[in-house]
């Protein structure tokens, strides 16, 4: 999973993103409202994390924006601001949960998995796309009940397309979540398991455009 962290506190910024990435998260962190919208111009996320005090402005700012856009990105806001009218303010313009700072991490982490859960429309721990339901636990995409064999790093492409279904997904951005920093990136690995996915999945499935990438049909 990749994740948007926009968060100016140095300390709590770092503290946070080293506790995710040890738990298998790729985090990017921005500490300006510019940075965290200019990053959302060229990577594609599964949640944001977002404060509301940053230096250059409201991360409600933020949040209209990214929802003008048209941008369905899962939004988490993390603050100090406990007032009732900040989260109901925050509610209204956006966001799909609230959690106050001083938190715990384990309920954080939780509500992260949750707001995700709901953006992608996974029920009973199974993600599900058309006639299709992916079952990230058992390692199984399943069709009408049947499952339907996937080699190793078709089920790894599947998974991230559909984690992020309804979005476009660059090529670099699927390399990421794939391979480990220690591994070389093939050529063609990504195009070779959108080939096999389209084969055993129906061409429809999975849409391409030049310039965005790959797309999920739900």
């Amino acid at each position: 999973m990749h994740l948007l962290l926009v968060e100016d506190d140095v300390g709590l910024g770092a503290g946070l993103k080293a506790a995710l990435e040890r738990l298998g998260y790729s985090v990017m962190w921005a500490v300006t409202l510019e940075d965290a919208l200019q990053a959302l111009d060229y990577t594609t996320f599964s949640v944001a994390l977002l404060d509301l005090g940053l230096p250059d402005g409201d991360g409600l700012n933020f949040l209209r924006t990214v929802r003008k856009r048209g941008n369905g990105l899962p939004i988490l806001v993390i603050t100090a601001k406990s007032q009732r009218e900040t989260r109901l303010l925050a509610l209204n313009s956006g966001a799909d949960d609230y959690i106050v700072k001083p938190y715990d991490l384990d309920e954080l982490l939780a509500r992260v998995k949750a707001v995700i859960r709901r953006s992608t429309g996974e029920v009973n721990g199974a993600l599900r796309f058309g006639i299709y339901e992916l079952d990230m636990a058992g390692r199984v995409v399943r069709c009408e009940g049947k499952p339907v064999h996937l080699t190793a790093r078709e089920f790894k492409v599947l998974s991230v397309l559909v984690t992020r279904s309804g979005r476009w997904v660059s090529k670099s951005d699927i390399e990421g979540s794939i391979y480990d920093d220690d591994t070389g990136v093939e050529s063609n690995t990504v195009e070779a398991a959108i080939y096999g996915l389209r084969k055993k999945l129906g061409v429809e499935s999975i849409v391409s455009a030049r310039g965005l990438g790959y797309m999920v049909v739900r």
